[in-house]
């Protein structure tokens, strides 16, 4: 079986290297980062990720904006995605990319326990 690969998008680098490290050392995934909703457009199209963490609050393109651009890009595949986010406002009109959303961790979060909270909400197994 091929390890995962989990995309991180947040545009803060300390909450990126933090949830880069955790996913990593203790559930054994592999992991790519990105620092904005559009950097990580393009790294869905090179890295295929098997799931994303995704910060909803970021300027430029948010969350949400991601969302919908990841679906009219990625229409053949359904990315589970987790909201990672200190905010999160859910007066919205729901949309068909909602639909990848599987969870939604809370920031600050513990590090010790992220990575259990990942693994449980996308039903995987940590590799390490």
């Amino acid at each position: 079986m091929a390890t995962k690969r989990v995309l991180v998008i947040d545009d803060e680098a300390d909450v990126r290297a933090v949830v880069q490290g955790c996913l990593e050392d203790i559930a054994g995934w592999n992991v790519v980062t990105a620092a904005s909703g559009f950097e990580g457009l393009q790294r869905v199209l090179i890295e295929q990720p098997d799931a994303i963490v995704l910060d909803v609050m970021m300027p430029g393109m948010d969350g949400f904006a991601f969302l919908q651009a990841l679906h009219s890009q990625a229409q053949d595949r359904c990315i589970p995605v987790i909201l990672l986010t200190a905010k999160i406002n859910l007066d919205y009109t729901p949309t068909p990319s909602v639909l990848s959303i599987k969870g939604i961790i809370s920031k600050p979060f513990d590090p010790f326990i992220l990575a259990e909270q990942v693994a449980s909400i996308l039903n995987w197994q940590m590799e390490s």
